[in-house]
């Protein structure tokens, strides 16, 4: 089963390789993996999705909290989430090939980025699953080049956030002053 696990970082070099090698070390392999600057300065968020049973997830997110970088670790598996992937598809579009591939991009709600000559680039955001099918219906008209961001996820709701924040000793959005912090 794929577990997508949140885990907050300081934004220092090596940080990744460091976490990255845990996975390699505990021979799981990492299906996707995404990293982004937060709405703290200096943390930074990864996303890792991973395929393991769940003992494994919970080995994982135990010997993450063990990395110094690490401040906190959401295993959004389970959790009411959003998940979304961007991709850019680059597509030969010569001729009358151009008015298929710009009706296809629009019932998939998809964007065309860059026009060429000899072909389209196309944005596109949603499920993975969604983005599988755009690619699939786009090839009879020759994908040239295609790059694929990784599933980004965030928890809906502020219940999986608060826990984690309070798990880890920071203030929850709730501005929990009774530790004293602000």
């Amino acid at each position: 089963m794929l577990h997508t696990f949140a885990v907050y970082v300081e934004n220092k070099p090596g940080v990744l390789n460091r976490v990255a090698s845990l996975f390699r070390r505990r021979a799981f392999n990492i299906e996707s993996l995404t990293v982004g600057h937060t709405e703290r300065q200096g943390v930074s968020r990864m996303t890792v999705v991973v395929d393991t049973d769940a003992q494994g997830a919970r080995r994982l997110e135990a010997n993450l909290y063990k990395l110094v970088p690490v401040q906190r670790v959401d295993n959004i598996t389970a959790a009411p989430s959003i998940a979304r992937d961007l991709a850019l598809i680059k597509v030969a579009a010569i001729g009358d090939a151009r008015t298929p591939v710009m009706q296809l991009v629009d019932v998939y709600r998809a964007r065309i980025i860059d026009v060429s000559p000899e072909s389209l680039v196309i944005e596109t955001t949603g499920t993975e699953d969604k983005i599988d099918s755009l690619l699939e219906v786009l090839r009879p008209y020759g994908v040239i080049e295609m790059v694929r961001t990784g599933r980004v996820a965030m928890a809906r709701g502020l219940a999986t956030t608060e826990k984690s924040a309070q798990r880890a000793g920071q203030p929850t959005a709730a501005g929990d002053l009774s530790s004293g912090s602000v």
